[in-house]
């Protein structure tokens, strides 16, 4: 192994002790020592095994067994590519569309909260990865979405499928009235900002005990349901079934997130997706090609804004009850890692880092005390290897890469 390699083990496993050991060692009973060496001593190995592959991969026995791999390596990637993407997106549509069939229940309730964070995801990228504006209190118009259905179906009976028009046009509303004040503002401070509305509703629904109960939150709201017809007794009858088993549910939210993803995709290859990315590249070029930067950063919000609504109200509808406590400011802070980790502007990514962020913690409740370190850790590692995302997107993987040519001089 390099002197270079010794030295990053060195420093990075007493960093690693120095964090661990305490926050391990120290339960309510007294420090101990040996389950801290243990959990320490994962933490190494796994350091060393990755500098270790590291330095093979560095080696030129390595390189020259790697070239000699390369003709098999691209006649294998070859004969993937040569299969439709659409075989494939069949094949990931019938493993969704089976899941619930051969999960239980607490699975299949994991399963929707990833398809929600998905749509959330998918929903944030418009405004983060194709307009390129930061937006810290994204997870209010969550809020708006799951509010406006609590109220109207609580207040004046209104179904589900009736309130979800009212939450978009709403949600796209408030979509306007945050970005408008941020149109000429970029950065930290655009970030600030942003924050600082979604704070603002979060408090707004928890003070505002006449309309919204409060911190109590509102409860009883009825589940979705569907129409169909039936023929008995020689007459057609339209008879409503109300969506209230997980599986149902699961369906529902995954109609909703494909929709999202079609909807998205159509965005991001229309004249629209492409005057956003010409925005977030050089906003003052765009202005000066003629591209109408206010109302398309406008309308960015608008339309991020309305798929969060859907999957608050669909978040309300399904647990019947809502409270201002779920919509915090941790809650944007996940849907922006999701855009981040998955690959900025890319909808496979998203969806992928949607499932992986948000299955991974809650499978492994039973380590309580560890996940969030865990998870922490594995967004740093993930930015420090592969900043361009699990799944890329072709032209922000290249600006990058672009970007480390420049600085190293390559």
């Amino acid at each position: 192994m390099p002197s270079s390699n010794v030295k990053k083990f060195i420093v990075y496993s007493l960093f690693m002790g120095i964090l661990i050991l305490p926050m391990v060692g120290l339960p309510s009973t007294g420090f101990e020592i040996t389950r801290a060496l243990l959990v320490w001593g994962v933490f190494v190995g796994i350091l060393a095994f990755w500098l270790l592959g590291k330095s093979i991969r560095g080696s030129d026995a390595f390189q020259s067994a790697a070239g000699g791999l390369a003709p098999f390596r691209s006649r294998l990637f070859d004969n993937f590519t040569k299969v439709p993407t659409k075989i494939y997106l069949c094949l990931l549509l019938f493993a969704l569309a089976a899941y619930p069939q051969v999960a239980n229940n607490y699975m299949v309730d994991v399963g929707i909260t990833c398809l929600i964070y998905v749509v959330l995801g998918l929903g944030l990228d418009i405004v983060v990865g194709l307009a390129g504006l930061l937006d810290l209190g994204y997870i209010a118009f969550y809020a708006v979405g799951a509010y406006t259905y609590s109220l109207l179906n609580l207040h004046f009976g209104l179904s589900f499928w009736s309130c979800l028009p009212i939450g978009i046009v709403l949600g796209a509303v408030c979509g306007c009235i945050i970005g408008y004040p941020t149109l000429r503002m970029r950065g930290d401070y655009l970030a600030i900002v942003t924050m600082g509305f979604g704070e603002i509703i979060r408090l707004v629904l928890n003070n505002w005990d006449k309309l919204t109960k409060g911190p109590n939150g509102l409860l009883g709201m009825a589940k979705p349901a569907i129409g169909y017809p039936s023929f008995a007794e020689g007459g057609v009858k339209w008879v409503s079934y109300s969506l209230k088993s997980l599986h149902s549910l699961y369906y529902l939210i995954l109609l909703i997130a494909v929709l999202t993803v079609i909807g998205v995709g159509r965005l991001n290859n229309s004249r629209i997706g492409r005057a956003w990315i010409a925005i977030r590249e050089d906003e003052v070029a765009a202005e000066l090609s003629g591209v109408p930067t206010t109302w398309l950063k406008l309308l960015a919000y608008a339309m991020g804004a309305a798929f969060a609504s859907v999957a608050g109200a669909f978040f309300a509808s399904k647990l019947s009850y809502t409270n201002p406590n779920f919509f915090i400011f941790m809650e944007s802070c996940i849907v922006l890692c999701i855009v981040v980790l998955g690959g900025v502007g890319s909808i496979p990514g998203i969806v992928l880092a949607g499932i992986v962020l948000i299955a991974v913690p809650e499978v492994s409740r039973e380590l309580q005390n560890y996940r969030m370190l865990v998870f922490g850790l594995a967004m740093a590692v993930m930015m420090v290897l592969r900043p361009e995302g699990l799944i890329p997107a072709t032209r922000h993987k290249r600006e990058l890469h672009e970007t480390e040519g420049e600085t190293y001089g390559e």
